[in-house]
């Protein structure tokens, strides 16, 4: 006995060890945040930072004299260009990486109404989405945000470079052009709930479990309560009626899909989500821009918010589920790809 104890007790002290690091790690990272650009709208020409870097390889690679004739083009031609207004069209660029409760929305919305504001005839919006999903209503707005550009009527490109699935997609769908990476993974049309019950672990233990409540379906299953199999069905209902909502949502946007086919739950990647039509076409955001970048004026957009200590806390441990998410993800694509 005394030695189960000694091996318990070593067992517990290393559980306390890793969890106690987990929360330093955590800690130190939210406060770290507090370095984080200023809060407001942050605009960056692409198409500048596009030939920075061509420059600063090309100068890297060339002669001495090589290097003196680039430099007087470029003066001469950064002149000219301040001397008269583009003429191009414009491409507001905005990334959107999700996590399980979407916390990028309130950054999400004020990124759409200023480029509202401004986009005019000519002008569409691109936005790099990454995201695995998460809580239904939250991603439900911030798909909403993205139909406040179709309902202005300007062209909306979504790019999935790794991942929009589940709630992911249904921002994704929203766009007018779909472009995906030949391993990106789209689709997952479908509604998940899932918790644990304890209710048998508390009986055993002589722990009464009270819940009570007014109107009838105000809490069907639990945690800690013996759930029925009334309890069960009415659950199950509710997910069909928020799937039903999540299809009815890719129809209306991409009404050429086979709903049938596609909104099973499952995920493809970009190739077979291509001929799917959960996609319009086979290619990562950086081609698009590098292509866009010889004929239009190309803006990332980001609204950069501050948040309290508490609130970053809370960010990091969503960021910590959803690595582990996205760990699932790559093991289920590794257990696929031939040995």
């Amino acid at each position: 006995m005394g030695q189960f104890f000694a091996e318990y007790g070593l067992f517990l002290l290393k559980v306390i060890t890793i969890v106690a690091g987990i929360v330093v790690v955590i800690v130190v990272a939210a406060i770290a945040g507090r370095k984080a650009a200023h809060e407001g709208l942050e605009v960056e020409n692409l198409n500048k930072n596009f030939k920075s870097l061509a420059d600063t390889l090309r100068g890297a690679v060339s002669t001495k004299a090589e290097q003196k004739k680039a430099a007087k083009a470029s003066k001469k031609e950064a002149k000219a260009e301040g001397k008269k207004a583009s003429t191009k069209p414009r491409s507001f660029v905005i990334d959107f990486k999700g996590d399980l409760k979407a916390t990028a929305v309130p950054s999400l919305r004020e990124e759409v109404s200023a480029i509202l504001d401004v986009a005019g005839a000519g002008d569409e919006v691109i936005v790099r989405l990454e995201n695995h999903g998460g809580v239904v209503h939250e991603h439900g707005l911030a798909a909403s945000q993205l139909a406040r550009i179709r309902d202005h009527e300007i062209p909306l490109t979504v790019c999935v470079d790794k991942v929009a699935a589940s709630g992911g997609y249904l921002m994704a769908c929203v766009a007018s052009k779909v472009y995906a990476a030949p391993f990106a993974i789209l689709g997952s049309i479908g509604v998940l709930a899932q918790l644990p019950n304890f209710n048998r672990m508390l009986d055993s233990h002589g722990v009464d479990f009270e819940q009570i409540t007014a109107g009838k379906y105000k809490r069907s299953v639990t945690m800690f309560g013996k759930n029925t199999d009334e309890d069960r069905a009415k659950l199950k209902e509710e997910l069909e009626d928020v799937h039903r909502l999540f299809k009815d949502a890719v129809g209306k946007y991409r009404p050429n899909l086979d709903l049938d086919k596609v909104a099973t739950g499952e995920h493809w990647y970009g190739t077979m989500a291509l001929e799917l039509g959960l996609a319009d076409e086979i290619k990562t955001s950086d081609e698009l821009l590098k292509e866009l970048a010889a004929e239009r004026d190309l803006y990332r957009v980001a609204f950069n918010i501050k948040k309290p200590l508490q609130k970053r806390l809370v960010a990091n441990i969503d960021s910590l589920l959803e690595r582990a998410d996205a760990a699932g993800w790559r093991r289920r694509f590794e257990s696929r790809l031939p040995r």
